[in-house]
């Protein structure tokens, strides 16, 4: 198991994960189509944009819970 104090850097990597898999794999098919080698296309893709994806995730993620903290209502 791993320690709760991890949880937040645990929630950027699978959610940062998931959303770069999905928005390459569209950006992907909408760039080549569906080819034979569309899966390891969308893999390379996927990788270089989860490397980015990942740290953006945990810079930009206490800046947008601060902002929703100001624009919705206590």
């Amino acid at each position: 198991m791993i320690p709760a104090r991890f949880a937040p850097y645990l929630f950027g990597l699978i959610l940062s994960g998931l959303m770069s898999a999905i928005v390459s794999g569209v950006a992907t098919l909408k760039a080549i189509g569906l080819p034979p080698g569309f899966p390891l296309q969308w893999l390379s893709a996927w990788l270089t944009s989860w490397s980015i994806a990942f740290p953006a995730v945990l810079v930009v993620a206490p800046i947008a819970r601060r902002l929703v903290e100001r624009l919705v209502q206590h």
